[in-house]
């Protein structure tokens, strides 16, 4: 891609996300994401209904009056962002490729996470792990992971989500919030995800396309499977060869969901005709909900 076509959709992927972190998303981030505790700030005078729990007797000695501690959350979290990089994202019907709107939602993110101050780091992935940059702050941090994911050239074409949770595991030792950005078109990351989900709080963002579950008729069409090549004629024409199809991808689809309920995961369901603000502040909003005390 030449740098002046990179620049200019750098720049456009910062307009749009910045807005809409700006306008919907923030706020609603730092409501449901919570700091790792709490830090002490300083102490003031004792006040009738302070906990008596908090009052610091060695400042209250030498003063000779009541002083108490206070704390603030600490707010600054890790955010992770895994994103998949396989041939299958370099797919669309609509508005986007799934791999542009993964960049979309990865600009969503990381720009709602510094507007509170806190780290992003992004682990770009195939059947490999092809890129990793590590957790940092900062608006020019965030513009070179948008960077990363438009000139990234992927070197294999598979996909290994599996293989990915496991570099996760040995990068990032303390506790993270981590985005799985994925089409989840491949099988066998189930324990690993469990594993994960222990040891971080994890969200799968599935990436869709709508022409992936209900094909229009269109004959006798050859499709192409872009991570391994294989080919597979279905004769589109036929009512009963769709049903089959769209009742398949629609089985997968529920075993997925299915996965992600029995191990405790909160997910995000996107396709690419659809902005993804609205699912991402539809998911804070019932997130924060079921979250509350």
């Amino acid at each position: 891609m030449l740098q002046k076509e990179l620049l200019r959709k750098i720049r456009r992927i910062e307009i749009v996300t910045n807005r809409a972190a700006d306008e919907s998303l923030a706020g609603r981030y730092h409501s449901v994401f919570k700091g790792r505790g709490m830090e002490f700030a300083e102490v003031r005078p004792y006040q009738p209904g302070d906990d008596i729990r908090f009052i610091d007797w060695n400042v209250s000695a030498r003063m000779n009056e009541l002083f108490v501690k206070v704390f603030h959350e600490e707010r600054q979290l890790t955010i992770m962002l895994l994103v998949d990089v396989s041939a299958s994202g370099r797919f669309g019907t609509r508005s986007h490729f799934k791999s542009g709107l993964a960049a979309q939602i990865t600009g969503l993110l990381a720009f709602s996470a510094i507007k509170n101050n806190d780290r992003v780091g992004l682990l770009l992935f195939s059947n490999r792990v092809e890129q990793y940059a590590p957790p940092k702050k900062g608006r020019k941090h965030i513009l070179r992971l948008i960077s990363l994911i438009f000139s990234h050239q992927p070197e294999h074409a598979g996909t290994n989500i599996t293989q990915a949770l496991d570099y996760l595991n040995r990068v990032q030792h303390r506790r993270a919030i981590v985005f799985l950005i994925s089409d989840f078109q491949e099988g066998g990351y189930a324990r690993r995800l469990g594993a994960v989900a222990h040891r971080h709080d994890l969200i799968p963002v599935v990436i869709r396309d709508p022409m992936e579950s209900r094909i229009p008729p269109a004959g006798v069409v050859c499709f192409a499977d872009a991570e391994t090549g294989a080919l597979t004629w279905l004769d589109t024409s036929s009512r009963r060869g769709r049903a089959l199809f769209e009742k398949r991808v629609a089985e997968e689809d529920l075993l997925r969901r299915q996965l992600f309920k029995q191990l405790g995961l909160d997910s995000i369901h996107l396709e690419t005709h659809r902005d993804p603000a609205p699912p991402l502040v539809e998911f804070f909003q019932k997130r924060a909900k079921r979250l509350a005390p």
